[in-house]
C-alpha cells in the first residue's frame, strides 16, 4: 500500500531524520534550564541516557514524531546538545540498544511537552482533516505533508508513514466518492448520455467533442469568432452555463478540469462512471465560463485590429494629401505675402492676385485640386467603413449568443446594442428612427448627421453600426459593460469585497498597510509628506546650478546621472572570482542544484499519481532543458537519447505552471540563504520589465511591432528582486500596456521576500497604480521619462504653493481635489484590500480602472489620490541622486537579467513557437527557472570563493560584493551534446557535494 504512493528510499527516509537547516537548528535544540533540569533529575541516568533524551526532547517539536534511529541524529544537533550538557557527543552510538529505553523516553517527553499518542479520536480527527482536504488536494505526498503538520499543530505523535499513508489513501477514496454524491443531481440519464458523447468521434469536426472544446483558437479572425461562438452554443445546449458546481471546492474543481483536458479520450472512456462523470462535468462548466471569455476577446482583439488598420490608412490618406496639396500651400503662402504687405494699396490687391503676381492658372489650377473638407475625426470612421462587409461576418453572431449588461452610463449604448441585435435577426435595413446615439463620440457625429440629411440610409446604417460596436468594444474594456457569467468581462463591482464582507476586514487591513482609518487623519499625513518632499525640492532648486535646476524659462531640467562609480576593486574581484569558479554543463548545474534544493520534487503528476520511476527526474531536466533552451521536445529526444514520446508525456503530466512556480520558489528560497545573498540588497526592494521575443505561426498573443519584430512576437513581463533572482513571468501582448500587470505578482508572491518597494521604467507608471502601491502600504518608485515635463500636483491654491515655495511653488500647475478623496476613502481601502485578500485581480481592476477617460467617482478619487503620490515621489526623487542611483541600478538588474535569458534562449533565434498562451507561459516559466538556477549556482560558488579568498587572510567587503552580479553565464555551457546522467554528475562533486574550484591562471 505505501509504495503506491512513495518509493522504499523515501518511506526510509520518512522514518529517519531529515537534513537540518541552521535555523531549525538554533530553534529547535537550544535546551531551556527547565529542559536540562528534565534530561538530568540526579542520578541513575547516564551520559548517553541524558543526551538520548535531550536529542528525542528537541525531535518530537521539529518533526512531530521521534525517529528509532536515536543515534542518527544530525551530527551538528548531537554536537550542540552535547556541549550544553558537558557530555561527550561519541556516547550517543550507545544510546537506545533496549527499544523499551527508547519507548519509555518518548513517554516521558511527550508528558513533558504535552503531546499526545495517535488515539482512536486523534486518527477519527486526523482521517476528517484529510478528507476535506483530500476534497481540495489530490496529490498524495502533499496530503502526507499537510497530515504532518496537522499532528505537529494539535500535538499528536505522528504515527509510522506506513499509517498515515493508508489513511491518505483512504482519504481520496472518500474524496472520489464524496465527489460523485455531490455532483449526483446534476448527472441525469440525459445529461450522462451527452458527457459521453463528448468522447466520440464527430465527423463533422474531425475529432471528439471534448478534444474540440479543450483546443483555442490561434487568431483573432472572423472564422475563429464564429468557431468560439459555435463552441458556446454547443456548451448552452448541454446546460453548462447553468450547472451549479458550488458543491466542490474551488481547487476540486480545477483539479478535475485539469485531469479532464489531459487525459486521453481511451483513458476517460476505461474509467467507470463514478470518475468519469465528475470530471466530464467539471471540464464542460469550465469550459463555458472559458469560451464566453474567449468569443468576448475575440471580438475586441478582431474589431481592433481593423480599426488599427484603418487608423493607419488613414494616416496614409494623411500624408498623401499633404504631398499633394504641397502647390496650394505654396500659393497660400505667396497670398499671405499679398495681403499683409503695407506697401500694396487695397485697390491693387486683386489685380495682383489676379495678374502678374498669381495669375489666373495657378488659381484655377488650385481650385481643381481642392478636395472636401475632412471630418474632424481625420476619416478615421470612413476608412473602417471598408472593412463593414468583413466585421459583419462575425459580429451578428457575437451579439447574439452574448448578453451585455452595465451601469447607468451605458443606457443608451446597450439600448443601441439590443436594437442592432434586432436589427441583424429580423433583416431589417434601416435603422430604428428612435435608435439612440447619445453614446457616440463628438467627433463622428457628423457622419450621422451628414448621412441622415442626405437620406442616405445605407451610410447611416454603416456609421451607427460601427460606432455601436467600437462603443461596446470601449465599454468592456472599462467595466461600464459586462458580461453576465464571464470570468475577464464581469461586473467590476465583483471584484470587489462588498461592504459586508469589507466591514470586518477594515482594521485588519488597515493595520498590515499602515493606513489609517480616518479620512481627516489620512489626508492631513499625505499633506504633511507632501510638504516635506516639496521642500526637499525646493532647496535643491534654490541652489540653481546643480543637476536638477530651473530654466530661464521657467522649466525643469533634469541632468542625466553620470556613470555610477563602481569600485576598481570590484571589477577586479569579479575577474578573480570567475576565474575560481568551475565549468560546468547546464545539465550538470541542474542536476547539482537539485540536489541540494529539491527543486524537481515540486513537479507533481497533474492526475494526483505519486509513483517517481528513477528516470522521471532525468526525463523533467530534458524537458526543462528543452523549453528553456528553446530546442523543443524533438531536437531534445535527439541530443538526449530520451524518446520523444516520454518527453511528451512528462511535459503534459508534470510540467505545467503551478509546479514551475514551486520549483522557482525552491530555488529562490535556496538562494536567498546563500551568505552572499544579503551583500547584493536586502529582498524588500524589486522591479519589473517587459522582454520581447519573436514568435513563430499564428497566436492570438502575438501582435506586429516592427520596432521589435522582424514579424510578430510577445513580450513576457518579469518581476526581479535586488538579490537578482525572479519571482514573476507573465506572458503578455506586446501593445497592451505593462502597467496593469505590475502588481500581479508582486500581491501573488509567495516567496519569504518582504517587498516594500518596487521600481518600472515608464511602460508600468500610471496614476492608478502611484495610488494603489502606497494603498497597499508599498512605495512605487519608477524611472520617469520625461519626469521634468509630468504634470505636478499642489493640494492648495496656486498663490500659497508660490508663496511657500518660491522654486518649487511654479512647477505645481494642478489642484488636487482632496475633497473627492476623503468623500471615497474609505471605498478607496476597499479596492486595496480587495487586491490585498484575494478578491480581485490587480492586472483586470488597474486595466478597467485606467482604460478610458469617462471614469466612475471612484476611479477618479483614486487617480487624485495617486496624483498626490507621484507628486511626492517626484520630488523626493529630484532633490536625492542616491535615490535616483538606487532605482537605476535595480532596472540595470532587471536588464542584465534579461540578457543572460537572451543568452539562453538560443535555439531557433528565441522564437516561441507554441501557439496557444498556457504552452507560452509554461516555456516562459521554465526559461525563468533555468535562469534562477543559474544565478544561484554562480551566486552560491561565488561565496565559496569568497570564503576561500577570507580564509587566506583576504579582506573583502560586503560593498565591493554589491557591485557583483551572478547574472552571467561565463562558466555555464549551454551547448553541444546533452546527456542527462544524474548519478555520474552527482558523482563529480566529490565529498564536500560541490565542484572544486579552480585554480587561478589555469585552464581547469
Amino acid at each position: 500500500m505505501a509504495t503506491r504512493v512513495f518509493a522504499d528510499e523515501e518511506m526510509a527516509r520518512l522514518r529517519g531524520f531529515p537534513d537540518i537547516s541552521r535555523e531549525d537548528l538554533f530553534r529547535f535544540f537550544t535546551l531551556t534550564p527547565a529542559d536540562i533540569a528534565f534530561v538530568t533529575p540526579g542520578r541513575g541516568r547516564g551520559a548517553a541516557e541524558r543526551l538520548g533524551l535531550s536529542v528525542a526532547l528537541c525531535s518530537l517539536p521539529w518533526l512531530g514524531f521521534v525517529p528509532d534511529r536515536v543515534a542518527e541524529a544530525p551530527v551538528v544537533a548531537v554536537a550542540r546538545l552535547a556541549e550544553q550538557l558537558g557530555v561527550d557527543a561519541s556516547v550517543i552510538r550507545s544510546y537506545g540498544r533496549r527499544a523499551q529505553t527508547r519507548t519509555e523516553h518518548v513517554r516521558l517527553v511527550a508528558q513533558y511537552l504535552g503531546w499526545r499518542t495517535a488515539g482512536a479520536m486523534e486518527l477519527k480527527e486526523l482521517d476528517e482533516f484529510l478528507l476535506a482536504r483530500a476534497m481540495e488536494h489530490d496529490s498524495p505526498t502533499l496530503l502526507f505533508r499537510l497530515a504532518c503538520e496537522y499532528l505537529l499543530s494539535a500535538k499528536v505523535i505522528r504515527p509510522s508513514p506506513d499509517s498515515v499513508v493508508r489513511r491518505v489513501v483512504h482519504a481520496r477514496e472518500q474524496a472520489l466518492r464524496e465527489t460523485y454524491d455531490r455532483v449526483a443531481h446534476e448527472l441525469t440519464a440525459t445529461r450522462c448520455a451527452e458527457l459521453d458523447d463528448l468522447l466520440v468521434q464527430d465527423p463533422s469536426i474531425r475529432m471528439s467533442r471534448l478534444r474540440w472544446l479543450s483546443t483555442g483558437p490561434v487568431e483573432a479572425s472572423a472564422s475563429a469568432v464564429r468557431n468560439e461562438v459555435e463552441k458556446l452554443g454547443y456548451l448552452r445546449g448541454l446546460g453548462a452555463d447553468t450547472l451549479d458546481l458550488s458543491a466542490l471546492p474551488a481547487e476540486r474543481r480545477r483539479y478535475l478540469a485539469t485531469l479532464g483536458r489531459r487525459l486521453t479520450i481511451q483513458n476517460l472512456e476505461r474509467r467507470d462512471p463514478q470518475r468519469r462523470y465528475p470530471i466530464l462535468l467539471t471540464v464542460v462548466a469550465q469550459s463555458a465560463v472559458d469560451v464566453l471569455d474567449e468569443v468576448v476577446g475575440l471580438f475586441d482583439q478582431a474589431l481592433s485590429a481593423k480599426f488599427s488598420a484603418a487608423e493607419n490608412r488613414m494616416k496614409d490618406q494623411l500624408a498623401e494629401r499633404g504631398k499633394t496639396g504641397e502647390d496650394r500651400q505654396a500659393l497660400l503662402d505667396d497670398l499671405l505675402g499679398i495681403l499683409i504687405d503695407p506697401d500694396i494699396p487695397d485697390e491693387d490687391i486683386g489685380a495682383m492676385i489676379r495678374g502678374e503676381r498669381i495669375g489666373w492658372d495657378r488659381l484655377r489650377a488650385a481650385i481643381a485640386q481642392a478636395r472636401p473638407r475632412l471630418p474632424r475625426d481625420h476619416g478615421h470612421l470612413a476608412a473602417l467603413d471598408s472593412s463593414y462587409s468583413y466585421l459583419r461576418r462575425f459580429t451578428p453572431a457575437v451579439l447574439s449568443a452574448v448578453r451585455f449588461s452595465g451601469g447607468t452610463s451605458a443606457t443608451e449604448l446597450l439600448i443601441a446594442v439590443a436594437m442592432l441585435r434586432e436589427l441583424n435577426a429580423t433583416g431589417r435595413r434601416k435603422v430604428f428612427d428612435e435608435a439612440p446615439t447619445g453614446f457616440v463620440p463628438t467627433k463622428w457625429r457628423g457622419y450621422l448627421e451628414e448621412a441622415r440629411k442626405s437620406g442616405n440610409a445605407v451610410a447611416y446604417r454603416h456609421f451607427w453600426e460601427l460606432c455601436v460596436l467600437v462603443g461596446l468594444r470601449d465599454g468592456l474594456r472599462t467595466g461600464d459593460v459586462f458580461v453576465p457569467g464571464s470570468r475577464r468581462y464581469a461586473d467590476p463591482a465583483a471584484y470587489l469585497l462588498t461592504r459586508q464582507q469589507w466591514e470586518p476586514q477594515r482594521g485588519e487591513f488597515c493595520r498590515l498597510v499602515g493606513k489609517s482609518e480616518d479620512p481627516a487623519r489620512a489626508l492631513a499625513t499625505l499633506t504633511d509628506e507632501w510638504h516635506d518632499a516639496v521642500g526637499e525640492l525646493e532647496k535643491v532648486l534654490a541652489e540653481g546650478e546643480g543637476p536638477v535646476r530651473v530654466d530661464e524659462q521657467g522649466d525643469l531640467v533634469i541632468s542625466p546621472l553620470t556613470a555610477e562609480d563602481i569600485p576598481s576593486e570590484a571589477i577586479a574581484l569579479k575577474t578573480e572570482l570567475t576565474e575560481m569558479l568551475p565549468f560546468a554543463p547546464i545539465v550538470s548545474l541542474l542536476i547539482e542544484l537539485d540536489k541540494r534544493t529539491g527543486y524537481l520534487d515540486c513537479f507533481t503528476h497533474a492526475g494526483g499519481k505519486q509513483t517517481r520511476t528513477p528516470e522521471l527526474k532525468r526525463n523533467l531536466i530534458a524537458v526543462l532543458l528543452a523549453y528553456s533552451t528553446n530546442l523543443g521536445l524533438t531536437n531534445m529526444a535527439e541530443a538526449s537519447g530520451i524518446s520523444y514520446d516520454i518527453l511528451t508525456w512528462t511535459s503534459e503530466w508534470y510540467v505545467r505552471e503551478e509546479t514551475l512556480r514551486a520549483a522557482n520558489l525552491a530555488i529562490i528560497g535556496y538562494q536567498q540563504r546563500l551568505p552572499l545573498t544579503s551583500s547584493f540588497g536586502t529582498g524588500t526592494l524589486s522591479s519589473s520589465d517587459g522582454q520581447r521575443f519573436p514568435t513563430r505561426g499564428k497566436s492570438t498573443t502575438a501582435r506586429v511591432a516592427n520596432q521589435w519584430f522582424a514579424d510578430e512576437g510577445l513580450s513576457t513581463y518579469t518581476h526581479v528582486t535586488d538579490q537578482h533572482t525572479t519571482y514573476g513571468t507573465k506572458v503578455i501582448v506586446t501593445t497592451r500596456r505593462e502597467a496593469q500587470y505590475v502588481l500581479d505578482e508582486i500581491l501573488g508572491n509567495a516567496t519569504d521576500l518582504p517587498i516594500s518597494e518596487h521600481a518600472t521604467d515608464t511602460h508600468g507608471v500610471t496614476l492608478v497604480n502611484f495610488g494603489l502601491f502606497d494603498l497597499l502600504g508599498m512605495q512605487l518608485s519608477p524611472r520617469i521619462r520625461d519626469l521634468g515635463r509630468i504634470t505636478l500636483y499642489r493640494p492648495g491654491s496656486r498663490a500659497e504653493a508660490q508663496a511657500r515655495f518660491p522654486c518649487a511653488g511654479p512647477l505645481l500647475t494642478r489642484k488636487l481635489n482632496l475633497e473627492l478623496i476623503a468623500e471615497h476613502y474609505d471605498d478607496l481601502l476597499r479596492l486595496a484590500g480587495s487586491l490585498k485578500f484575494g478578491h480581485a485581480t490587480a492586472s483586470l481592476l488597474v486595466g478597467k480602472l485606467s482604460a478610458s477617460t469617462r471614469q466612475n467617482a471612484l476611479a477618479a478619487a483614486l487617480k487624485e489620490y495617486g496624483a498626490m503620490r507621484r507628486t511626492i515621489y517626484a520630488a523626493k526623487y529630484l532633490s536625492d541622486p542616491v535615490y535616483r542611483r538606487k532605482i537605476a541600478r535595480q532596472l540595470n538588474k532587471g536588464e542584465s537579467i534579461h540578457a543572460l535569458k537572451r543568452d539562453l534562449i538560443y535555439a531557433h533565434e528565441g522564437a516561441f513557437r507554441a501557439r496557444h498562451l498556457e504552452a507560452q507561459t509554461e516555456q516562459a516559466w521554465c526559461l525563468t527557472l533555468a535562469t534562477n538556477a543559474v544565478i544561484t549556482w554562480t551566486t552560491e560558488y561565488y561565496g565559496l570563493a569568497v570564503e576561500q579568498m577570507r580564509r587566506s587572510g583576504r579582506r573583502i567587503d560586503d560593498d565591493v560584493l554589491a557591485h557583483i552580479s551572478p547574472a552571467h553565464s561565463a562558466n555555464i555551457n549551454f551547448f553541444g551534446a546533452i546527456e542527462v546522467d544524474i548519478d555520474a554528475e552527482l558523482a563529480v562533486l566529490g565529498p564536500t557535494g560541490y565542484r572544486p574550484l579552480r585554480v587561478r591562471d589555469t585552464l581547469f
